[in-house]
């Protein structure tokens, strides 16, 4: 009886989260199109609001799959490395989605798809393509406790990227990327301001949703295929 009722709050929790979700989604699409003006840079400038967000996101769950990893090492946690490799393959998605936006915002703005003279992108790569490698790490060694151990200490060192990648931003001589945020507060009108941080808030809660239905769908197969050992 217990465990059917800590079921259904999970499952109530899941929809909550879904309906916070597409209620951020939705909302920040609406100020964006209909609230945030329209920049010297016309319509594509609108991208900057799904590409930030998008990019945070992805440093979001790179940083979690490093946490995820060290708990596996430091305290044995059960299922943190599950949790690990699932943060780390949304990190991979939501990576690849910055590299998408960021490409056609340079195509729109600069006329390029893509310079290898900007070292803030190019440090973005690495750190995406370090992140897509893990899986082929993982899947080189055989299931179980060494496989666990290699994963978890690439996805550490892994998180040494994130802030060289995210400060680059700040450093770069010429900046490809807009300042909307600087000691002084944010350089953006009120609107934008709001816009961009719902944006955000809206893009983690994306995240961090499709975070928890690839977990449940991978503990759903792991428990499916136990099952399955016992009955054959």
């Amino acid at each position: 009886m217990r465990d059917t009722l800590v079921a259904r709050q999970r499952h109530l929790s899941l929809r909550a989260h879904a309906a916070l979700a597409l209620g951020l989604i939705g909302a920040s699409i609406a100020l964006i199109f209909f609230y945030a003006p329209v920049d010297q840079d016309g319509m594509n400038q609108k991208i900057f609001y799904f590409h930030v967000p998008i990019a945070f996101a992805a440093y979001g769950c790179f940083a979690w799959g490093g946490w995820k990893a060290l708990r596996h090492l430091w305290r044995r946690q059960a299922g943190a490395d599950l949790e690990s490799y699932t943060a780390i393959h949304q990190g991979v998605i939501f990576g690849a989605l910055t590299l998408l936006t960021g490409s056609i915002w340079a195509r729109y703005r600069w006329g390029e798809w893509w310079t290898w003279q900007e070292n803030q992108l190019v440090l973005f790569l690495v750190l995406f393509l370090f992140y897509a490698a893990y899986f082929m790490v993982r899947y080189s060694v055989e299931p179980g406790p060494q496989r666990e151990n290699f994963s978890a200490v690439y996805a550490i060192f892994g998180v040494v990227l994130i802030p060289v990648s995210a400060l680059a931003i700040r450093i770069a001589g010429n900046y490809i990327h807009p300042v909307v945020i600087d000691r002084h507060g944010p350089e953006m009108a009120a609107s934008q301001t709001a816009t961009f941080c719902v944006s955000i808030l809206g893009m983690f809660a994306l995240a961090s949703l499709f975070y928890r239905l690839e977990l449940a769908g991978k503990r759903l197969d792991a428990s499916l295929r136990e099952l399955r050992e016992l009955l054959a």
